[in-house]
């Protein structure tokens, strides 16, 4: 794979790692969870042959370090910054965003404020658990989450964490064993070595914001021609799925199906990227 060009981009209160790749209209992938730029290593090559391939790390992850470490984390502060690089990167024209989990609510909060920046977002299991019916179940796992996080520690946190995406929040989750050492090729280590360190804000800052976030819904659907909702093949019932299913169903249009489950672009890549290019280019999907 080829090296991406890389950028760093100054905004309030933090500097952006990103990077680029191709020619061609602007592509921005919006990763989620703690995956930053690295987790659309699998697919940016094959999309950089038709677009401009633009990825990030969110601010506070990774390589995108904050102005106040301990600074507190907002929805909308998120979308500002994902607005100031489609403003660099394609200034005065509409661009196509793909966008997972956490940065899919983002991306969403962008597309209801500023839907004119956009061709189409494709947002891909957004667990924007306040649009359900038992919304209320689920404030009361995230608070044991936080819980857990603040008497047991971060792996303990991670456990209970991982049971409720699963739907099970009421299951005592085991905590994950931590894995083996491993040799690794120095690319691989550097990025798993980013992801354990930060666990802890995101577990902290991004999820308790985040899954707390409440869109929009009658912005959101008089743009919904602009959006595609999707889920994973094998994800039907888990958490991050619902939403993305309900809001599909409110907006009167098909749920798209990506490979795998919740992480189905690490497990699936080049299905994934392929089903990824044909959401570009359907005109049947929009609501």
């Amino acid at each position: 794979m080829s090296a991406p060009a890389v950028g760093r981009l100054r905004v309030p209160g933090a500097t952006l790692h990103y990077e680029v790749r191709g020619r061609g209209p602007l592509l921005l992938l919006i990763p989620g969870g703690t995956g930053g730029a690295a987790a659309f290593d699998g697919v940016a090559e094959a999309l950089a042959a038709e677009y401009t391939v633009a990825s990030y790390d969110p601010r506070g992850l990774s390589r995108s370090p904050l102005d106040e470490p301990e600074a507190g984390q907002s929805v909308a502060e998120h979308a500002e910054d994902a607005l100031r690089l489609l403003d660099l990167l394609s200034p005065g024209e509409p661009a196509r965003v793909f966008a997972s989990s956490s940065g899919a609510i983002a991306a969403l909060h962008l597309l209801a404020a500023r839907p004119e920046r956009f061709v189409r977002l494709v947002a891909h299991e957004p667990p924007l658990v306040e649009v359900l019916p038992d919304a209320p179940a689920h404030r009361a796992f995230l608070a044991r989450v936080r819980d857990t996080l603040e008497a047991e520690g971060l792996m303990p946190a991670m456990g209970v964490f991982a049971a409720g995406l699963k739907g099970e929040p009421d299951r005592d989750a085991p905590v994950p064993d931590q894995p083996a050492p491993a040799v690794l090729p120095p690319h691989a280590a550097a990025r798993a070595a980013r992801t354990m360190a930060d666990l802890p804000y995101f577990l902290g800052r991004i999820v308790p914001s985040f899954m707390a976030h409440s869109p929009d819904l009658r912005r959101l659907e008089a743009v919904s021609d602009r959006l595609v909702l999707a889920g994973g093949r094998d994800a039907r019932g888990e958490l991050p799925y619902r939403p993305a299913a309900y809001l599909a169903e409110r907006f009167g249009g098909e749920l798209l199906h990506f490979p795998g489950g919740h992480t189905g672009l690490t497990t699936h890549p080049a299905e994934f990227g392929g089903v990824l290019r044909q959401a570009f280019r359907d005109r049947a999907f929009g609501y």
